[in-house]
This record gives C-alpha cells, structure tokens and sequence, in this order.
C-alpha cells in the first residue's frame, strides 16, 4: 500500500535509545541507560485497561492483502461480529473481501479505496469499535495512531512498530486515549505456546532462567521475487541490519517470563553473520534484471542477546535465507526442567538424562482452557494450526465481556523495539543497547 522506508536507526533514535555517559561512553558512542520520558498529565497508564462490554463488536479492516482476508474470514466465523467497514488502495481487494461478508448474511461494508489515505476517513466514522491493520509495516503505526484518536480500539498486524519513535506514539497515544492497541501476535495463541505457558503458570520448570526464540523462515526465492509484499519486505534487507521480524519467536517466551508483570527486558547485544544467500540468487539473475544492482546488507542470520532486570536472559534468532527446517525455537529453562520445541519436548528434574518426547500425559493435565474450549472450532477453521481462530476469538471475548486484553501497547512497543534496537546494537560493533522501561515503572505492579 506504500513505499518501505529507511529503518536505520537516525541520530535521533539512537539518542533516545539512551544518553552518553562518561568520556569512555562518549568516544565509543555507546549507549548508556536513560529513563524513559515522563508521562505527560493527560496521560494514564493502560496495563488493565477495560471498556464497557459490547454486545457486538463492529470491525473495519485495512489492508485486504492475503494476510488481512485471510482475518477477515476468521473474524466472520466469530460470532456477534460485524464488519462495517473495508480499506486497500486495490478496490479488486475492497470487493472480493465484502463479497466474502455479504455471503455470510452481513450487510456490505462501505469501502475505503480512494488512495493511501483513505484509511483516516474510515477511522473518523462512528460505526466502528476496532480497526484491525494489516498493511506493509511501515505503515501499522500511523494508522493504529488515526484509529486511537479517533475513538477506536487498535489491533495490529506485527511487527507493530519499526522505529523507537513509533513505539513511543504508541505507547503514548494510547494513554492518552484510552484505547486498547494490541499487537497480533498470533503464536502467543498457539497449541503447544499456551500448553508450555500454562506448565510454566504452574511451577513445572520451577524458576526460570532462560529462553530461546527465533524465526528461522528458509525464503530467499520468495524474498527475492518481484510481487509486491516481497518488493517491500526486500527494501527492509536491503537497507537495514539486524532482526527484522523479533515478534513471533520473542512473544511466546515474554510471557513464559512474566516480562511486564513482574520483569522487563533491560538491555541486548547484537550480531549480525555475513550476508550470502540473497547476493548469491541476485546474483544467478539475468543480466539486464535490474535486481542485480541492489546491495543487501541484513546478515544472513542475526543473533540478539537479551538480559533482563531480574537477570534471566532470551536469545533470539532471525533468519530467512538459510537452508534449514522451519523453526521458532521456542525453548525454557528453569530450576527444575526445560522444553524446547521443533519438535517438542521436555526434560525435568529426576528424569532419564533424556528428552521426553511424549508430551501426551502434559498435554492431558496442561492443555491451556481456551484450547481445551476452542481446539474444535480452531481446527476447523484453520489459521496457521487454530492460532488465529485463537487468537481473534479471545480479543473478541474480551472486548465483549470488557476484559483487560491479553497483550497490551507495552508488550506490542517492548516486542517490537528489538527490531530497531538490534540495528543500532549491530550498526555499533555489538554495543549493549537499553530497552526502554515503556511501561514507565507499572510492570512491577
């Protein structure tokens, strides 16, 4: 839907990452830990923010991409949904997504196609509750920014922000708002994610000490092609240095680590390998491809080390080009075990000195209860194995019955920090980076 911008870090984003200390810090240019910014008066924290129940949720959808009608299909299994209105800069998409909800027996939701933005005259209307976004990610704060201040709740494709800047307006404008701003983070939502959150609820893995994560996505054919969500995605590689999608693998393992409820991340390193996949491809093209000229300079994988304020530690991997199987990772250790996934398996204190790749008698005590109610329904209706259905089913839920939401601004701006952190961290020979406190002291409550 828009031109991929810079995302290297800028002198100003580097500056707010943190202040210089002492000469040593000064020469070095390494970044030292700040306070975040005060909360200005009319601001109040959102940590349990809760709305008035509906009876329905009324939902506008912008960007009608694969990603964005593939929700909207989910979203009309749902009941006590309606959508009201639609927004892409492609009215072929506008139309075939409201053919989508008139079949469903809803009436046609008005369409927003006029040009890159239209999406605020959408925000502006008063028949709508949430906007869900997912457009290209540049775009994902500036419109989550237009529906809050005009009223509505902000649900956002991932990452949520690129920049440190954004995560700030987030945070900010939604205190100052008022409004629910989550991020879509669908593995949160995943079978064995909530299996695992619920074994470490209960004391399975004792005291944790570390997690592992990662999205480790073999693409480079797809990344390298000319459709235009690749084209896009492609200008990010080429321009930046670090981990450029953090959320899937890192949002599981926050919540296994209670980060926002009782821990923060506190600060990272970052390193970036070589960069050869890509420019190998590029470089197989026709000779008169003008794909030849461009110049990649994301590594082939990035590795970000994380610490946070109790001293636990998370390592975290991005990696689209490698050859190798699918994977998130999605590993914990503590006191008495650990479970790492892909495939899944556990080891706790007393046992064999192997893994335990049998998870059904876990599985039979630890189901999460929104799995044990929805796994039907889920399976069903499909979304990367039943998380999506998951997931939009329990944003509804709690918008309805006027929950706090599972997830809130602070975890969608902490998440999605690592994305221009670790390209500062990289950009500096591996400096240390602080991950602002955006919670501002509340995840100690």
């Amino acid at each position: 839907m828009a031109h991929a911008h810079n995302t290297s870090p800028s002198r100003r984003d580097i500056l707010s990452i943190a202040a210089m200390t002492g000469a040593t810090l000064a020469l070095a240019g390494l970044p030292a830990q700040t306070q975040p910014p005060p909360r200005n008066p009319n601001q109040r924290p959102v940590g349990r923010l809760q709305h008035p129940p509906m009876d329905k949720v009324r939902v506008a959808i912008i960007g009608l991409g694969g990603r964005g009608t593939a929700l909207l299909a989910l979203l009309l299994d749902i009941s006590n949904v309606q959508i009201t209105a639609l927004c892409d800069t492609v009215p072929q998409n506008v139309t075939a997504a409201a053919n989508l909800v008139t079949a469903k027996n809803q009436p046609a939701p008005t369409p927003f196609t006029k040009n890159e933005t239209d999406f605020e005259n959408l925000c502006k209307r008063d028949d709508i509750d949430l906007v869900l976004i997912a457009t290209p990610w540049e775009l994902h704060t500036p419109m989550a920014l237009s529906a809050m201040r005009n009223g509505k709740h902000a649900a956002i494709e991932v990452p949520a922000a690129i920049t440190l800047d954004q995560c700030w307006q987030l945070v900010d404008t939604a205190e100052q708002t008022q409004r629910h701003c989550i991020m879509l983070e669908n593995c949160c939502y995943g079978e064995t994610e909530m299996l695992v959150l619920n074994m470490v609820r209960q004391g399975v893995f004792g005291k944790l000490t570390h997690a592992e994560a990662a999205y480790l996505h073999s693409m480079p054919d797809s990344l390298l092609s000319q459709s235009p969500s690749s084209i896009w995605r492609r200008q990010h590689v080429i321009k930046s240095n670090g981990n450029l999608y953090p959320t899937h693998g890192l949002g599981p393992v926050a919540q296994y680590l209670s980060i926002h409820h009782g821990d923060k991340f506190d600060h990272l390193v970052s390193m970036s390998s070589p960069q050869l996949q890509l420019s190998g491809l590029r470089d197989k093209l026709p000779p008169n491809d003008p794909r030849r000229a461009e110049k990649y300079v994301c590594g082939d994988i990035n590795t970000t080390l994380i610490k946070t304020t109790l001293g636990r530690t998370i390592m975290l991997q991005f990696d689209l080009s490698t050859p190798r199987p699918y994977s998130r990772i999605n590993s914990i250790c503590g006191t008495e075990g650990a479970f790492a996934d892909y495939p899944p398996r556990i080891h706790l204190r007393g046992q064999p000195d192997q893994w335990q790749t049998d998870l059904t008698p876990y599985a039979e005590k630890y189901t999460h209860p929104l799995w044990k109610k929805l796994k039907d329904l889920a399976t069903k209706s499909g979304g990367h194995g039943g998380m999506d259905f998951v997931m939009l089913h329990r944003l509804i839920q709690c918008l309805r019955e006027g929950s706090p939401l599972d997830m809130t601004v602070y975890d969608a701006a902490a998440w999605s920090s690592i994305f221009p952190l670790s390209i500062a961290s990289v950009s500096q020979g591996s400096a240390p980076v602080q991950i602002p406190d955006f919670t501002r002291g509340q995840w100690k409550d």
